[in-house]
């Protein structure tokens, strides 16, 4: 599916789910694990992240109607709700400890430019055939080892290894970038030659 297509689709979920709140199931089974991804990488604990990801989504279904669009995608907004409550998060549990917050997590929070460009990350592995996005998912955005996912999957670990690399492959090709493997064989026969 194309940018375009996607962008058009996830307007129409976001105009469908303000007409019906039933509907923001689309948006949240479309989201969910892109925000669960952002706000685990900030915070120390799964049961913090899958919290902190379920506020987030009943803040964006609470708040839906203050949402416009305005030329990024509807989970650059995510974003911004999660970066505003894992900054919660982390006020909380430094009042709860009896000690300031030294430093505020959301100042690492990513611009608009690195939210779109996640976002059209998120894009590209939708459209790798289903093992691969598996793979991808559960090794990048899960952080699972290889070992994890060929248990959870029921393969081997070289087929994990394999299928990672197909679709990483996939995704270079998708953003332009030069594949591992050419570019690993240029460099093998220059040094056969030099």
């Amino acid at each position: 599916m194309t940018a375009v297509k996607t962008e058009e689709r996830e307007r129409k979920m976001v105009e469908a789910a303000k007409k019906d709140p039933a509907r923001f199931a689309d948006l949240y089974e479309h989201n969910f694990e892109r925000v669960y991804a952002f706000v685990a990488r900030r915070v120390g604990s799964r049961d913090q992240a899958e919290d902190l990801t379920s506020e987030v989504l009943q803040q964006a279904l609470a708040n839906l109607n203050k949402f416009e669009w305005r030329g990024v995608p509807f989970a650059a907004w995510l974003y911004r709700i999660a970066a505003n409550a894992i900054a919660d998060h982390w006020r909380r549990d430094a009042r709860e400890r009896g000690s300031e917050v030294e430093k505020d997590p959301t100042t690492d929070a990513a611009s608009a430019e690195e939210l779109e460009n996640q976002a059209a990350l998120f894009r590209m592995v939708r459209t790798l055939p289903t093992d691969q996005r598996r793979v991808v998912e559960m090794r990048f955005a899960e952080e699972k080892s290889v070992r994890e996912i060929a248990r959870a999957l029921r393969r081997t670990e070289g087929a994990i290894r394999q299928l990672q690399f197909r679709g990483l492959e996939r995704l270079r090709a998708q953003a332009g970038l030069p594949a591992v493997a050419s570019a690993q064989a240029g460099a093998n026969s220059g040094e056969r030659n030099g």
